[in-house]
């Protein structure tokens, strides 16, 4: 098993446990979009030419496999929430869904009131599966409609309309769904500022706990990449965020993260707990995962083999090995002195950043290890005092490129 030793500069020597998440990445989709850097493959149909032919069966064996070789990292807690990630998660049956809810909390436990959420695509093929979703235990769905736009949606690849992604909504709600994202990009191709806002006003009407808002980024190994669309510049893209902001936040949506926002108390749990630089497991073909060993003073991140097929070939019995086939060679090297860095891009992330004690708690350095670049950024009024939490000021939470540029320099 591949790990990497950071060195404890405390005289404490362990670390503290924070809680546990889990992650299952599901690869497969329909088509690959243009702008999507993620590990998906597209998903062959059967003979019928009316569903796909997925090995949901084998795949679900596998995260059975790779899910007992991590029992070890577990260390007596409980999940808090779990994600399906994908590709798109949809694709596969509430039923394999269930099998994996099922196999997480016999080997695992949840915590009362685990936080379970599914990605989902709007299109109609998959709607009639969300009772079937909910009654298997997922009670949060994350809905990527990305624009109600049509000219939008075509540029982007997608396979649904606006009101099909309205109708997704509704029909989870008569599904029993009271905790829904909805994901949206701005920055679009030819994109005007009235453009993005009317998307937001359609998302907001339809009343969702959640909204993830961010902008389109151009990706390596993407279809954008090599053949970039022409997209707002940087001022108009200012004004879009800014104009929009300011609308989610009259409409009651609280930005608690740098592209999330949600009516208070509706912060999506998982995404917190990996802000919060907490630990979490990854299933599935390319999935990452951290965890912590505190008594050993170690962090560990690892990334799963990405090629579905590569990864349910590897089935040996032995859980070490096949842990050691599953991850290597994609492990990471994290250094004492790069985790200042590694802690400080999760957490600032978040609008109100962490509780100061949490770094030493969680990374075993003592605090005056940020002290030197904090002053600087506190004079910038980039950042607060370290008296309570590790935080940016609220003009600084606009600039986290360049605060955390300061820990990329050499002390």
């Amino acid at each position: 098993m591949s790990r990497w030793r950071v060195s404890i500069l405390t005289d404490n020597d362990t670390l503290e446990l924070p809680p546990l998440s889990l992650y299952v990445h599901i690869p497969w989709c329909v088509r690959k979009c243009p702008y999507c850097d993620f590990n998906s493959h597209q998903a062959a149909r059967d003979h019928t030419d009316t569903e796909y032919a997925l090995p949901q069966a084998e795949y679900v064996a596998q995260l059975r496999r790779d899910l007992l070789s991590q029992l070890p990292w577990v260390q007596g807690r409980k999940l808090q929430s779990i994600f399906f990630g994908g590709g798109t998660p949809s694709l596969f049956s509430p039923e394999a869904i269930g099998q994996i809810l099922v196999m997480a909390d016999e080997l695992v436990g949840f915590v009362e009131g685990v936080e379970i959420t599914l990605e989902a695509n709007p299109g109609t093929f998959e709607q009639a599966k969300f009772t079937g979703y909910r009654s298997a235990g997922v009670n949060r769905l994350s809905i990527g409609v990305q624009s109600f736009d049509a000219a939008q949606l075509h540029n982007l690849g997608r396979i649904h309309s606006g009101d099909e992604a309205a109708s997704a909504l509704a029909m989870a709600r008569r599904a029993g769904f009271d905790n829904i994202n909805l994901d949206l990009m701005h920055g679009l191709p030819g994109q005007a500022e009235v453009e993005a806002l009317e998307d937001l006003r359609r998302a907001v009407s339809l009343g969702p706990e959640h909204i993830s808002w961010y902008q389109l980024t151009i990706e390596p190994n993407t279809a954008f990449y090599s053949a970039p669309p022409s997209t707002p510049g940087s001022q108009l893209i200012a004004s879009i965020q800014g104009s929009g902001r300011e609308f989610l936040a009259e409409e009651g949506y609280l930005r608690y993260e740098v592209s999330a926002y949600s009516g208070r108390g509706l912060e999506s749990r998982h995404n917190l707990n990996y802000w919060s630089f907490g630990d979490y497991l990854g299933l599935g073909a390319g999935a990452h995962g951290k965890v912590t060993l505190p008594h050993e003073g170690q962090i560990l991140r690892s990334r799963r083999t990405r090629t579905p097929r590569d990864y349910m070939s590897i089935t040996p019995a032995g859980g070490e090995l096949l842990h050691r086939q599953l991850v290597e060679p994609h492990t990471d090297l994290v250094e004492a002195a790069d985790l200042p860095l590694e802690f400080l891009m999760n957490t600032l992330r978040l609008a109100d950043g962490v509780p100061t004690d949490t770094f030493t708690r969680y990374t075993g350095l003592p605090l005056g290890v940020l002290q030197r670049q904090w002053s600087t950024l506190m004079a910038m009024d980039l950042v607060l005092p370290l008296e309570r939490r590790i935080a940016t000021s609220t003009f600084g939470f606009d600039y986290l490129d360049e605060i955390l540029q300061r820990f990329l320099e050499q002390p």
